[in-house]
């Protein structure tokens, strides 16, 4: 090392170069940390004093220390772990089952604006009709099984991607499809090398939407003749006065809908290199 040392001071004319200082950079990371989420560490600090001082009642507002044990608990035990499998597959065949069923008919009504006009009373109406109030139709319909919690999480997802789709395509620049024709492009060519690519910034903010519907409506799904999953885990604790336990719930599906649109984003950088407006 030492000879290594040498060498480098004599091809650099006897200069000795000093290593970086890492202190402005670290310093740089911790104000940026700070301007971040310096509110959401004061808002769990904050809690977790004024439970642990019980000027709020620690019945219902435990401190965090134990709300996280609860969960270390729950997850180290597997009796969390299975909850949550059941849970990521009820709402990823729903989410999907929109992706598949809304992206191809957003297209398809954004293309050709009279069908556009033929389905678009309808699909407002049906828009504008809350999940949770059509829930129990579906379970009229398919019993308390698997497929009406499916169904109205698929029924909750769809419209934000449908919608997101269509607004797409209809803001496609005129101008970049003219070009596209005057050069002699067909009419498949033209959807697939500018409609679809211009549309597709606008089709992801519809699935990050669609992605945290998901997880709202699948917490009132489980809520409702279940015996599995994360949303039964809040009532199941509720029930029980598990307090801590069902605050670990909560914040684990606060971390799910947090990990979904993560992915969705770092998909959309992916994919949407060239727009100014990705995120």
């Amino acid at each position: 090392m030492t000879y290594q040392i040498a060498d480098d001071e004599e091809r650099s004319g006897g200069r000795r170069f000093p290593w970086p200082n890492p202190g402005p950079r670290i310093l740089s990371a911790a104000r940026s940390g700070l301007a971040d989420y310096g509110l959401l560490i004061a808002f769990f600090a904050g809690w977790q004093i004024a439970s642990s001082v019980e000027w709020l009642n620690p019945a219902v507002f435990p401190p965090l220390d134990r709300v996280a044990y609860a969960l270390y608990l729950g997850i180290s035990s597997g009796a969390l772990i299975d909850d949550i499998a059941i849970s990521l597959q009820r709402s990823g065949i729903a989410f999907g089952a929109a992706i598949a069923f809304g992206i191809p008919l957003g297209l398809f009504m954004g293309q050709i604006r009279a069908v556009e006009r033929a389905l678009d009373p309808i699909l407002q109406l049906f828009r504008q009709t809350s999940a949770l109030a059509v829930y129990p139709v579906f379970i009229l319909m398919m019993g308390l099984g698997e497929a009406s919690k499916v169904f109205v999480i698929f029924w909750a997802t769809l419209f934000p991607i449908l919608l997101a789709t269509i607004g797409g395509v209809k803001e496609v620049d005129a101008k970049l499809i003219e070009m596209a024709r005057t050069f002699g492009a067909s009419r498949l060519t033209t959807f697939r090398r500018v409609v679809l690519p211009a549309s597709v910034p606008s089709i992801f903010v519809g699935l990050r939407l669609s992605a945290t519907t998901a997880l709202l409506l699948l917490i009132a799904a489980e809520m409702i003749g279940a015996n599995k999953g994360v949303g039964f885990q809040v009532m199941n604790a509720q029930y029980n006065f598990q307090i801590p336990l069902m605050f670990a719930a909560i914040f684990l599906l606060a971390f799910l809908g947090l990990a979904a649109n993560w992915v969705l984003i770092l998909l959309q950088r992916r994919l949407c290199r060239w727009s100014p407006n990705t995120p």
